[in-house]
């Protein structure tokens, strides 16, 4: 027994540190990519991305790639979004719950909500981004992302 609670307490104390080891332009890009969709910055937004990012969104065509990806995302969304009655959307980017870098590429995966209005009631999609970010210089950029979460429920 003393055995084990004693590799207990050493796991413990090789495991605090990598749970820790984040590194601060990656949040910093990800919470100033959240603050700028819920102030409808989409310039600001634009300008974390790579020039032509790859996005996976539950919206069709789903996946966009290549020259003008997140213009035409965005275009793609605000159609579905009208569609369906959807007004007031803030999204909410939660701490890294995976984050791996190799060199000037990093992973990354977090707890996501979309929150907004639909038929006069407030709905809630939650589930995960993963995102790929690349530094150019000292700035981390947004190479791909992808939402994932099951369709909306009311909050209630």
């Amino acid at each position: 027994m003393k055995l084990l609670s004693i590799g207990i307490a050493f796991s413990a104390l090789l495991i605090a540190p990598m749970a820790s080891a984040r590194d601060a332009g990656i949040a910093s890009t990800i919470h100033t990519m959240m603050d700028g969709f819920n102030k409808g910055d989409v310039a600001a937004v634009k300008a974390l991305h790579v020039t032509d990012p790859v996005i996976v969104d539950n919206v069709a065509p789903f996946a966009w790639s290549g020259a003008g990806s997140f213009d035409k995302w965005l275009g793609d969304l605000a159609k579905s979004e009208a569609a369906a009655g959807k007004s007031d959307g803030k999204v909410w980017f939660g701490d890294a719950a995976d984050e791996q870098i190799s060199g000037d590429r990093a992973y990354v995966t977090t707890p996501c909500s979309y929150t907004y209005k639909q038929g006069g009631k407030t709905m809630r999609e939650s589930g995960f981004m993963a995102f790929v970010l690349v530094k150019q210089g000292a700035a981390w950029k947004v190479a791909s992302w992808s939402w994932a979460s099951p369709a909306g429920a009311e909050v209630k």
